[in-house]
């Protein structure tokens, strides 16, 4: 069986890694090809080398741009290349802007397209992402959600006949940074300048577009950020600090102590040392809650709806609207005595992708 994985951002490389472990060893051909769509690295070298991943056999260097740029010009680079593999599948993940160019190049080639992370769903139709995930979804030939909510959502929009129930992939790689960071296996965090790995602290990143293109909304969540009780290391995403210099805002101001994006292993060890997580992102809502820390999610909706039971996570859409107490009582809230279970999986689903993939040929 001859698999092409499409990845291009931070989060897609995270999910490549258990997926690229699970190939390995075995007598199956994966192909590993690299849009370019984010190619800061801090969001995708540092990745490769911090999680184990082989080098992409394809790179395509697509870069930014607007989303309609960004769409085609992942098209128009890997026609060719999905033509010349044939592989067997074409295995896209998440929700970007390659993840609906890989699968719209492999089905009009009448190649086969499995989606990881299918099914999710913000019913939110001004994210860009909802979009990808919704016309990926009916595009592909399988499924492979990583939820009992996401196969909801499928039989819902009548795809149940191609949805299986997968698991969630960022949990195995998630508990295996997580053991080894707790048992000294990993480098200690290189934190933002002025924050003390020894805590307290809180961890926040912010970069969706919702979030970052209005002037007047990046101000009042940066200044939320700047009121919060604690020290706030934010790790400025390359959207973040593009915006705030356009707009003439200031990242590092009261509480907020501003740095580059984490690898992996080094996100996962400021996960841990924090006593709470302030996001847009649905991955680190998500590792948050994996992770025993209490998360505040600076939307109105999300995705990862597991993480709200118990009080695990919150959305908080407009912090700025908050009294100050009732921002700083919801930022460090104690981790909540609710049992988290395992909505997402028991850590082993890259393993059952391979097997999937295997069965629905």
């Amino acid at each position: 069986m001859k698999v092409v994985s499409v990845v291009g951002a931070r989060p897609q490389l995270v999910k490549l890694a258990p997926i690229a472990a699970a190939f390995r060893g075995t007598r199956h051909q994966h192909v590993i090809v690299h849009t370019g769509q984010h190619y800061d690295a801090d969001l995708s070298d540092v990745f490769f080398s911090g999680l184990g991943i082989p080098d992409p056999d394809v790179h395509l260097g697509v870069g930014s741009g607007s989303h309609g740029v960004q769409t085609g010009g992942v098209l128009t680079a890997i026609d060719p290349v999905l033509a010349e593999e044939n592989p067997d599948w074409v295995l896209v993940y998440g929700d970007t802007n390659s993840t609906l160019a890989g699968a719209l190049s492999a089905v009009k080639q009448h190649l086969r397209v499995a989606h990881l992370e299918a099914g999710l769903r913000s019913f939110n139709r001004r994210m860009p992402e909802e979009h990808n995930r919704v016309l990926t979804d009916h595009a592909a030939d399988l499924l492979l959600a990583p939820t009992e909510e996401a196969m909801r959502h499928l039989a819902a929009e009548g795809l149940a006949a191609r949805a299986v129930l997968a698991g969630d992939v960022m949990v195995d790689v998630c508990l295996r940074i997580r053991d080894e960071v707790l048992a000294g296996r990993q480098p200690d965090v290189a934190l933002p300048e002025g924050i003390d790995p020894a805590g307290p602290y809180l961890l926040a990143t912010l970069h969706r577009a919702e979030n970052t293109d209005d002037p007047q909304r990046l101000a009042a969540l940066l200044g939320a950020l700047a009121a919060a009780p604690l020290p706030v290391a934010l790790l400025a995403h390359p959207r973040l600090v593009a915006r705030a210099e356009a707009y003439g805002l200031k990242l590092d101001q009261g509480a907020i102590r501003s740095g580059r994006p984490l690898g992996y292993a080094g996100m996962i060890s400021a996960v841990l040392g924090s006593v709470g997580v302030v996001t847009d992102s649905g991955g680190l809502q998500k590792e948050a809650y994996l992770l025993g820390r209490p998360g505040t999610t600076l939307r109105g909706e999300t995705e990862w709806v597991e993480t709200l039971d118990g009080d695990w996570n919150r959305l908080v859409p407009d912090p700025h609207l908050m009294d100050a107490a009732a921002w700083a009582a919801t930022v460090i809230r104690p981790a909540p005595d609710a049992p988290r279970g395992t909505p997402y999986g028991d850590g082993r689903a890259a393993e059952r992708v391979l097997q999937l993939l295997e069965q629905h040929l």
